[in-house]
This record gives structure tokens, C-alpha cells and sequence, in this order.
């Protein structure tokens, strides 16, 4: 037995636990700074203490940003290979976090074995598993049958979970005067939002948050309180409703922390490059420096296909702004379920936005890493580059298809490559280029 609860609570009184040593050597970053910053809030560790194949990852802006990545079965694709693959693949390019979003069919299974199975941080959205686990009209579901389905979640040992409570009837209220142009984007803020209406009742999450708290304290589960508000096109950016929610996460954060559980918020979604900066410093003021786990942010509305890209571009500017948690978009995004192609795709679309992030913000090793891989670039070392590529199976295959003469270029440039002349002539040598 422990002599502790949370992270969180050991962190303030004191302790370093195993689970942080692991991550402050993963991290290149001192045990004991990181200690007091999970005391403050400022990072956590998602560890359920049913994990048992967990290998902790540590969140925070102070630490390397990480990627999420969802998947999960759905109604239109039941493929649990398929999914069983892409969390394999996606664990093999580094994503420290999978999030089961699974809609249909037998989903405690999935996630037990997710759980069972998977070193990276599992994290749930129990408002969708309701839905499917009671199989019955939205409308009958009872308020403890949505806090039974969190318990449910947390004995199957998932890390974190998005919950659905900045959406009360107040929030819903001031959406409803504050016209959108999208409405409501967020599936379980859709589903929690439509159950309100339906029944006159406040949302359960909200109204028996003090329960949820007792849930993740004992199960050592990290909130990521959901943005049910989240803006869903750029002209809904930064509206009432999204900031009213922010600030009623704000207030559970401190609820939460007031019994060592630790936090994070989610946050957009959709917005302009020029309000993503300003958003994390609301944020940060908002949720007192809890850390911030965005979708994206999606920086334009008309490039279905390439969203990816798009989320990319956001995340690099806001894990450079201070977000710490990146969820990853596929070329699938408003599309259809991303297939293992589309998945491999986002996964280092969000990781080269996380380690541009991490460049600007001076996290130890991150510039070591481009350093390195310019030095191979200098000697003209084939191999190292593909060994320090984010995608080495892809630089690899890229070069193969398409041979240069000669080994020291590429088909680019040939013998007119710059590096490798101008190493000849600082070595003294005679560069003649055409004749080579």
C-alpha cells in the first residue's frame, strides 16, 4: 500500500513516486521540479492504477507536448482488427496517448484490452459508452446511470477521461441567446446538451461532480474536463459559450484539485491563427495553469482532406503558446473514420507540430535532435538520416523511388548538389560538376 492517493497527492506531500522517476528520465527533466510542478497542477501524470501495462507519460507545458490519437469502432465500421492495428502502429511512432472513442458493438471489451495490453495512455468519453452499454432512447437514461457508466470506465483502468461538465443549464442557456453559425460540434456536448433539454434536468456531471471526484481519487484518474462549447468553424471562435464554458471549467478545476485529482482542460477546435495565442493565455489564466489539450487548432474551414495539415499549423502555434496536449487530425477529419493510412498520417502531421513547438519553447534535447540530423545531412550520411527521420520508412521509400546516379545524391540535384560540392572545395578539391 501507498501512503498516498493521486499523483497529486503524494507531489504535495512530498513524494516522488515511481511513476514520476519514470517520467522525469524520459523527460531529461529534474524529479523534484517535476513533483512540484504536478503539486501545483501544472503537470500530471494520467495513471489509473488499473493499468498495469501503462509506461507513464508526463503532461504539461513545461514538458515535451504530446500526441493523442482517437480511434475506435463505429457503427458504419466494425473492424476491431483494424483498430487493434492502428493503436499498434500508432504506440510504434511515439503517440503517448490513445483515446477509445468506440460507438457500437461490445466497447468494455476493446477497452479492457486496451487497457490489458497497451503501454500508452488510455483515455475514454464515458457519454458515448452510455449510449451504447444501456441501449435504450437518450432521454431515459438516468443521472445515475451516466455516473455508474464513469465508474464503470474507471475499473477498467483507463487514464483519463473527457467529461461533459462545463455544459450546465446555465452554459446551455447563454448558447441558446448566443446564436452559432455551427451550433453544437462536440459529440458527447451534443448528447449531454440534447439529454438536458429533453428531461429539464441539470447535467448530471455537473450536478454530481463531488461523486466523479471521489471516482477518479480512488482509481487515480485524470479529468480532462471537455469543451462541449468548443468552436466548430473559425466564425464561431472565441464566442460567449465557449468562453462561459472555459470559465466554469476553470471553477471544477479548482474543485478537483481540492481533492488531488488531477486535470486538464480541452479547448478548440476550430479558430484563426491570429486568436490561438491569445486563447492559451485565457486558458492558462481561466484554469489557473492546469494543462491545455487541444483538438488542432483547425486554422481554416475549406481543406476537407487535408486536415491534418490544417491542425497541424494550429498546434504548432499553440503548443508554442503554451498548450501541452495535442489531439491528432487525419486527412479523414469531417470525412469518414480514418483508415490505417490516415491514421499514420495525422500521427506525424501532430508530432512534427509538437517537436517545431518543442524547438520554440527550449524543452531539453529538442533542438539536439535537428542538430543531429543536420550533421548527417552535411556528410551526406544516407542511413543517419533516415535513422533520425520522424518517418524513416517513408524517407527511405521516397529516395528508393527514385535513384540517383550516384550515391553520394540525390535525384534532385545530382552533381549539382551545394553540400557535397562545396565539402569538396573546402577539402581542397576540384569541382567540375558537368563532367563528373
Amino acid at each position: 500500500m501507498t501512503d498516498y492517493t493521486t499523483q497529486m497527492d503524494a507531489a504535495r506531500q512530498g513524494i516522488v513516486t515511481p511513476q514520476m522517476k519514470i517520467v522525469a528520465e524520459k523527460e531529461h527533466y529534474d524529479a523534484e521540479a517535476l513533483r512540484e510542478l504536478i503539486a501545483k497542477g501544472e503537470a500530471i501524470i494520467p495513471c489509473n492504477r488499473n493499468h498495469k501495462s501503462l509506461s507513464p507519460s508526463g503532461v504539461g507545458a513545461k514538458l515535451k507536448t504530446k500526441i493523442n490519437v482517437n480511434l475506435g469502432v463505429s457503427r458504419d465500421w466494425k473492424d476491431v482488427d483494424m483498430e487493434y492495428e492502428k493503436v499498434r502502429s500508432a504506440v510504434e511512432m511515439g503517440a503517448e496517448a490513445i483515446m477509445d472513442l468506440s460507438s457500437y458493438g461490445d466497447t468494455r471489451s476493446f477497452r479492457r484490452k486496451l487497457t490489458a495490453e497497451c503501454p500508452a495512455m488510455i483515455g475514454t468519453v464515458p457519454i458515448y459508452d452510455a449510449v451504447v452499454y444501456y441501449h435504450k432512447a437518450l432521454g431515459k437514461i438516468t443521472s445515475e446511470e451516466w455516473i455508474d457508466i464513469v465508474r464503470m470506465h474507471a475499473e477498467d483502468g483507463v487514464d483519463f477521461m473527457t467529461i461533459h461538465c462545463g455544459m450546465n443549464r446555465a452554459t446551455a442557456e447563454r448558447f441558446k441567446n448566443n446564436k452559432r453559425l455551427m451550433n453544437i460540434v462536440s459529440r458527447g456536448g451534443s448528447i449531454m446538451f440534447a439529454w438536458m433539454e429533453m428531461t429539464g434536468k441539470e447535467n448530471p456531471f455537473y450536478e454530481h461532480f463531488d461523486e466523479i471526484l471521489d471516482i477518479c481519487r480512488e482509481y487515480d484518474i485524470t479529468l480532462s474536463l471537455g469543451d462541449a462549447c468548443r468552436p466548430g468553424c473559425l466564425a464561431d471562435a472565441t464566442d460567449t459559450a465557449q468562453i462561459e464554458e472555459l470559465i466554469t471549467l476553470g471553477e471544477l478545476t479548482k474543485r478537483a484539485w481540492a481533492k488531488d485529482v488531477q486535470v486538464m482542460i480541452e479547448g478548440p477546435g476550430h479558430m484563426p491563427l491570429n486568436q490561438i495565442a491569445a486563447n492559451m493565455e485565457i486558458q492558462k489564466t481561466l484554469c489557473h495553469g492546469a494543462p491545455f489539450y487541444v483538438l488542432g487548432p483547425i486554422v481554416t474551414d475549406v481543406a476537407p482532406g487535408y486536415d491534418h495539415i490544417t491542425s497541424a499549423i494550429g498546434g504548432a502555434i499553440a503548443a508554442t503558446a503554451g498548450a501541452s496536449f495535442l489531439c491528432y487530425v487525419t486527412p479523414a477529419e469531417h470525412l469518414r473514420l480514418p483508415n490505417a493510412a490516415d491514421v499514420r498520417e495525422g500521427i506525424v502531421a501532430a508530432k512534427i507540430a509538437a517537436h517545431a513547438a518543442d524547438i520554440a519553447k527550449g524543452v531539453p534535447g529538442a533542438a539536439e535532435w535537428d542538430y543531429k540530423m543536420s550533421e548527417a545531412r552535411k556528410c551526406l550520411d544516407w542511413e543517419e538520416m533516415f535513422r533520425l527521420s520522424m518517418d524513416p520508412e517513408k524517407a527511405r521509400r521516397y529516395r528508393a523511388e527514385a535513384k540517383p546516379e550516384k550515391e553520394d545524391t540525390c535525384s534532385m540535384c545530382g552533381n549539382f548538389c551545394a553540400v557535397k560540392n562545396t565539402n569538396r572545395i573546402l577539402d581542397g578539391e576540384i569541382v567540375t560538376i558537368f563532367d563528373e
